[in-house]
């Protein structure tokens, strides 16, 4: 008759070493000790430069941090509104699924566009 449990239980999960592995298992410490070494040689200078060094953010694309919110609101709703354009008028080329999934996208722009413009128009009311 052949029984579903071993003889005797097991308590413990035993783990099977790889035969072609030169480390007993995945826990020994060699084994955590050659990990070690290649993350150090493969992340160690790396990340060692990247946390060191303070972060500056790149100027090329970086609005003036000495612009007014008003100048940057007009300018990002000029910006969404050619955007808006410029996605309407491609989606008129294309067909299908295609033209609705542009179509959908000038939509989100349009709408961030007039979020924009309540914003500019909340900062300095027109009259």
């Amino acid at each position: 008759m052949f029984k579903v449990t071993p003889n005797p239980p097991l308590t413990e999960p035993t783990i099977i070493p790889d035969p072609a592995s030169p480390y007993e298992c995945p826990g020994s410490k060699r084994f955590n000790e050659a990990a070690e070494r290649a993350l150090d040689y493969h992340l160690g200078p790396l990340s060692a430069h990247i946390m060191a060094a303070p972060y500056k953010p790149n100027r090329l694309y970086m609005a003036n941090p000495k612009s007014g919110n008003e100048a940057l609101l007009v300018d990002a709703s000029e910006t969404l509104g050619s955007a808006s354009v410029m996605l309407s008028d491609f989606a008129a080329l294309l067909d299908g699924t295609h033209r609705k999934t542009l179509l959908g996208i000038a939509q989100v722009v349009m709408l961030g566009e007039l979020a924009v413009n309540q914003v500019l128009d909340n900062l300095v009311p027109t009259e």
